[in-house]
């Protein structure tokens, strides 16, 4: 199912700076006023995860790319693109479908994302929630 959303080319040009330049830590996406586009919400070049947590709205929904860091048993750091689809239980049912059917808009073209999340409450983003995901893929 799609919505018909379009994509702003600043989100594409945005996903390719945090991906080959890594001076982005994570970028927010959400619908435009008007419901007809995706646009950059927020991004953050310095960031710890609990912020990137803070900026998740209770009742609205949002797209966002992280580089997620972590470390393997032997130690080695690691860098996993993560693609989250969040959409809480308190948002308006309208805005959840309208997301919901406008994702893919959005995330076919992210090339290089290694793991997606969909969130509906904090327990489902939380760090090591995400964490256990992300080596789950990394094997």
């Amino acid at each position: 199912m799609s919505s018909g959303v379009a994509v702003a080319s600043e989100c594409f040009q945005e996903f390719q700076q945090l991906k080959m330049s890594k001076s982005l830590k994570y970028i927010l996406f959400k619908l435009n006023d008007s419901r007809t586009e995706i646009v950059v919400d927020k991004t953050s070049g310095n960031s710890d995860y609990e912020e990137f947590l803070d900026n998740l709205p209770a009742d609205g929904c949002k797209w966002a790319v992280y580089d997620f860091q972590y470390k393997l048993e032997d130690g080695s750091q690691r860098n996993k693109l993560c693609f989250f689809s969040w959409s809480p239980d308190n948002a308006p049912i309208r805005a959840k479908m309208v997301h919901a059917s406008s994702k893919d808009a959005l995330r076919k073209p992210l090339d290089g994302i290694g793991v997606e999340i969909q969130g509906t409450d904090l327990t489902e983003v939380a760090y090591e929630t995400v964490l256990d995901r992300v080596k789950r893929f990394s094997r």
